[in-house]
């Protein structure tokens, strides 16, 4: 079916967007595409819906761009999707002179808010935590996280001073991971605490003794059944009712 003029206008403008996004600027959007320029379609779509006049793009809208007349410009792969032509490279590691400001922001998760604070930022494999030096663009690209993000404070400059690998991609900047002592936010709820240190010690509690696993127990010799009770010599110990068929057989073979 071909499509109404109407969707190939919208079509149309939806490409020329694409193409400015995946390959002028992504970082202008908060996205940042992996080392072969490819970007998710999920973070492609979040990042278009949250533009002024793009909130309609969905899936089927970019699947209707790469079956249209400009699909020679874009690859997609396995939920994945980039232009042909990039005119972005990542940057190698910043130096001091490059950080705009002394402090970046990040905006997180509130489930990751009591980690952080605790134990900093650690490496995840295959991913990078974005900084930025716009408070508002921090809190854009952490919504799509979380509808409430908690808005951290990187002390970049002395975390390059004491030399933390810190990349730059437009105006945004990649780390994988931040100490504690670089991160400065806001104070972690008292009932999170609380709520936290519970499910520590419930957890603690429920720890398996080693060499058991969940559904076993411990047999206690003395309690366990005749059939399981053995004497030192490696025998069964007799019942009661064995030793007293035994001495009524001895009485009937000799009653004196």
């Amino acid at each position: 079916m071909l499509m109404s003029r109407r969707n190939r206008f919208k079509s149309g403008n939806l490409s020329h967007m694409l193409v400015y996004i995946l390959g002028y600027r992504p970082f202008e959007f908060g996205v940042v595409p992996d080392e072969e320029g490819f970007v998710k379609y999920k973070d492609l779509i979040r990042a278009l819906n949250e533009e002024p006049g793009w909130g309609y793009v969905r899936q089927g809208s970019i699947n209707e761009v790469l079956m249209g007349e400009d699909r020679f410009l874009f690859e997609a792969i396995e939920g994945k999707i980039r232009t042909i032509e990039r005119r972005w490279t990542f940057n190698n590691e910043v130096g001091l002179s490059e950080i705009p400001l002394k402090i970046l922001f990040l905006g997180i998760r509130g489930k990751a808010h009591p980690i952080a604070m605790d134990k900093g930022l650690r490496p995840v494999e295959g991913l990078h935590y974005i900084l930025s030096s716009d408070r508002e663009m921090a809190e854009r690209i952490g919504r799509r996280r979380d509808p409430d993000p908690v808005i951290l404070e990187i002390m970049a400059e002395a975390a390059l001073r004491e030399g933390l690998d810190i990349r730059r991609f437009g105006d945004l900047f990649l780390v994988k991971e931040v100490p504690v002592r670089f991160i400065a936010g806001p104070p972690v709820p008292k009932r999170v605490i609380k709520a936290r240190a519970e499910k520590d010690a419930k957890k603690r509690e429920q720890e398996i003794v080693p060499g058991f696993q969940g559904g076993t127990f411990l047999l206690d010799i003395e309690k366990a059944p005749a059939q399981y009770r053995r004497d030192k010599g490696g025998k069964k110990k007799r019942t009661w009712k064995e030793d007293a068929r035994k001495e009524r057989k001895r009485m009937r073979s000799n009653p004196w």
